[in-house]
């Protein structure tokens, strides 16, 4: 895959015209689709399999006046202080906004107060149901306008009134939270790069494969169902790994270009090695989100489809626009003008960055560290024992809006249970008198405890299925009325047993129980074939079984702990006036399951460009500690910018007034901290101190059936320093060409270098014309292979940068070794074919400078 990708980066850089051109033409072309698509998005839950959803099939087939799946408006009128709703006044006022309701467009029925008891018995608060006969993405303006108007009249009389239900359009939402997260992501990147054109290119990529990927979204709500939260999260997502992984790529374009690489082939080497980990991140986001889809629930499916789809967009543009885009900048993209003095020093190599020195501590205290870490997880994740699943009504709607003010005005004047009202549905179609059946139903009804008041039966035209409304006495959110719900449904078998028919419950009530126990018994499978497909990809990039083991369990850690943090601050109350929360309640069901996907995508986002530059060092020879440390030499940077840029962007959804909204930022955005700073940065590098070289072994057998994908590009740099090499072989010692394959520090892995000068069939050794630096082939000053090498790509025609001077005085190739590993921290071993204790003196001069006539 290394050497694909390093062809592809170069075909990009060299044909940068026509690969920017190109992209301009498809997000023309998107664009233009979806301004012409006429597809919608839907809010609606369909859970096949479900009782809930049995009576909703039941009640459009046999009450299709009652549009069962249409839209549902409550107007609450509120009588003004010291007035009540009777007097004549106020109910000609209210009969008079009743009857313009009435004359909606879409409207199907509505419910008279007077008539129909919907009047407190304070005889202050009042309400009517207003169904329609579309459902709630499809109610359209003008019906949406009626309901502004009736406030408007309602209001001048004196009246309050209030919408709630899903029929009531929500206020238009504002983008700060995406405005922020793009600010602080243009910081961190400034900061992380000193540089004002490298940190635009990951935002100006970003970007424009994030607008490819929603539009093509909004193409596919023409032909499929999409949930109306879709596009959200993809854009949420989609920007967020786009940034990250042109964040990685850039980052290593400029590393090879400071290793005095021209800029097009420093493209290919920056696309061989962190675009293979580019490839295989964004595989395992795109596991986790498409896992959704075996839950069963339609909009959760439809929401992790859309979402992998923006991430696939993200590593497409980071595998093409990307390194044409870096084809214009060339080598101005090193400049570091706007970094701090202290940034240009470990830039020249001097001094230890924060990352290396915490990397340092770590593997020093390994076991004080990991202990530390996993108890205050382990602490962290104790109140998910009480975790409590539901959907969202309006009581988590903002403060003073119309829908929270319609939900608390009702539970004054109508009791809690008054919101969540179930619909009982009792099917006598098999029963021989279903009006006897149907009252002994109402009869079971009244019998439970939790139950406030129920309806009078309502047939269908052939008198077989009747309708009864039951008012539980506790909130709809609230364990008791989900334990009635169950009682309910225990009913059913003692009524078919005395009538034949059957008892069902539905409505919105029923609906959210049925779809938190469905997402509950769908953890367990989704876990097992996220964490199984995704550990299968791991053990391709690091051909090894307990990395990719402590990835996953270091991933649940951290979503145990989010969960933990969640019910202390959204059921508890820990902590809610910081955060904002007017009242506690449960956490969203479908929280949890959109936590474990995208988090879970994330976490291996990180694991994948850590670990994979540990693994890189210590197959170019280092011991397992130093490679450590190396890895987080150079890519703490950029991962730690990358979560800042994450949690950013998610906690920019904490200034949302909805306490919703508030749940899924902070879920987001504490589960991105945990797992980026406390697990990968912290728990990684702990255990994999204490594994030592177990961390990479792989079992024989395992080993030959599994294919080689070269994520580290050790195979792409035996390549490049095969092609580099002169064809004339140069005769050596007798046992020299046996002494380059032996170092105690190498643990059995090749070394670029070592195969570029490997013995061939005459007892020869050609010269190394590449040598290591810090796991990366460099060329040696006045190499032919170089020379000819540059004359072989003429579009490489910007100047080899000067030389740093050496430190001291060279001799022989000690000296050599010493002016390219000269960094106070290089750890990684010389190749011992170019040790000089392993060659003649003679030779050693020899090989200083192969080019050089005696």
């Amino acid at each position: 895959m290394a050497t694909f990708l390093y062809r592809l980066g170069r075909l990009a850089f060299r044909r940068r015209r026509l690969v920017l051109m190109l992209w301009i033409i498809i997000l023309a072309a998107v664009g233009v689709g979806a301004v012409n698509s006429s597809g919608s998005t839907t809010e609606g839950l369909s859970l096949p399999g479900t009782q809930s959803q049995e009576a909703i099939d039941l009640l459009q087939k046999e009450f299709p006046q009652a549009s069962a799946d249409g839209a549902t408006a409550r107007i609450v009128f509120e009588a003004p202080a010291g007035q009540k709703l009777t007097s004549a006044a106020n109910k000609t006022e209210l009969q008079s906004l009743v009857a313009k309701l009435e004359k909606s467009p879409q409207v199907s029925s509505v419910s008279e107060p007077f008539a129909d008891g919907q009047i407190s018995k304070s005889g202050t608060i009042a309400y009517t149901e207003v169904s329609y006969k579309v459902a709630q993405t499809d109610v359209s303006d003008a019906a949406h306008e009626v309901q502004a108007e009736v406030v408007t009249q309602g209001e001048k009389a004196g009246l309050t009134v209030s919408l709630g239900g899903n029929a009531v359009k929500d206020e238009a939402k504002s983008k700060l939270a995406e405005l922020l997260g793009l600010a602080v992501a243009a910081v961190a990147l400034v900061i992380t790069f000193g540089s004002l054109i490298a940190a635009g290119l990951p935002l100006l990529t970003a970007v424009l494969g994030v607008g490819a990927a929603i539009l093509s979204i909004t193409i596919a709500t023409q032909f499929f169902d999409m949930a109306s939260q879709a596009s959200t999260l993809a854009l949420m997502l989609g920007l967020a790994v786009a940034i990250d992984y042109a964040l990685f790529i850039v980052s290593r374009y400029r590393n090879e270009i400071r290793d005095g690489h021209e800029p097009e082939d420093a493209v290919g080497r920056a696309l061989g090695t962190a675009g293979s980990a580019v490839v295989f991140a964004g595989l395992t986001v795109i596991v986790a989100l498409s896992g959704l889809s075996v839950i069963g629930i339609a909009s959760l499916t439809s929401m992790g489809l859309a979402s992998a789809f923006a991430v696939a967009v993200a590593v497409v543009i980071a595998l093409t626009l990307l390194p044409a885009v870096l084809g214009f900048a060339g080598r101005r993209i090193t400049s570091n003008r706007l970094s701090t003095r202290r940034m240009k020093a470990l830039d020249r190599g001097v001094g230890d960055a924060v990352g290396v020195r915490w990397a340092k501590f770590v593997t020093r205290n390994p076991v004080k560290v990991l202990a530390v870490s996993v108890i205050g997880l382990g602490l962290l994740a104790l109140p998910a024992t009480s975790l409590r699943l539901a959907l969202p009504d309006d009581s988590m709607k903002p403060p003073g809006s119309t829908q929270r003010v319609a939900y608390d005005t009702l539970s004054e004047g109508f009791g809690p249970g008054f919101n969540g009202p179930l619909t009982v549905v009792v099917d006598a179609r098999g029963s021989d008198d279903p009006k006897a059946a149907a009252k002994e139903a109402a009869t079971l009804l009244g019998k439970l405890n939790d139950i406030a008041g129920t309806s009078d039966a309502a047939f269908n035209k052939t008198g077989d299925v009747a309708l009864i409304g039951a008012i539980p006495k506790s909130a709809p959110t609230s364990q008791a009325t989900k334990d009635l719900v169950g009682s309910i449904r225990d009913q059913s078998s003692a009524l078919h047993k005395d009538t034949g028919a059957d008892l069902m419950v539905t409505g919105f009530t029923a609906v959210n129980i049925d779809v938190s126990a469905k997402l509950s018994q769908a953890l367990i499978p989704y876990l097992a074939i996220v964490v199984g497909m995704a550990l299968i990809l791991l053990m391709l990039v690091f051909r090894s079984i307990l990395v990719p083991l402590k990835a996953a369990l270091g991933f649940l850690l951290s979503v145990v702990a989010t969960l933990g943090l969640l019910v202390a601050v959204f059921q508890w109350g820990w902590l809610k006036d910081v955060f904002g929360i007017d009242q506690t309640g449960p956490i969203v069901s479908m929280l949890p399951i959109l936590l474990i996907g995208v988090v879970f995508g994330l976490a291996m986002d990180y694991e994948v460009f850590l670990v994979t530059r540990m693994r890189e060092e210590y197959v170019h020879g280092a011991d397992p500690t130093k490679a450590i440390v190396e890895g987080f030499r150079y890519s703490a940077r950029v991962v730690t910018a990358a979560a800042i840029i994450m949690i950013s962007v998610f906690s920019g959804f904490l200034l949302d007034d909805a306490a919703l909204i508030k749940s899924i930022g902070l879920g987001l955005a504490s589960a991105v901290l945990f797992d980026a700073f406390v697990v990968r940065m912290t728990i990684v590098p702990a255990v994999m101190a204490l594994m030592g070289r177990r961390a990479w072994a792989l079992p024989k057998w395992l080993d030959r059936i599994m294919p080689d994908v070269d994520v580290e590009g050790e195979k792409l740099r035996q390549a490049l320093a095969a092609e580099q090499a002169g064809p004339q072989p140069e005769p050596v010692l007798a046992g020299v060409a046996a002494a380059g394959h032996t170092s105690p520090d190498l643990h059995g892995a090749p070394s670029a270098a070592g195969n570029a000068a490997g013995s061939n069939s005459a007892g020869t050794l050609r010269p190394p014309l590449a040598q290591h630096h810090h796991g990366r082939i460099r060329r040696l000053p006045g190499d032919p292979a170089r020379q000819t090498h540059d004359a072989e790509t003429p579009g490489d025609t910007e100047p080899t940068p000067r030389q740093e001077p050496t430190r001291g005085k060279i001799r022989g190739l000690s000296g050599l070794k010493q002016r390219f590993t000269r960094d106070s921290d290089a750890t990684t071993p010389a190749d011992p074919a170019d040790s000089a204790d392993s060659q003649p003196s003679a030779m050693r001069k020899r090989r200083r400078n192969p080019n050089r006539k005696n």
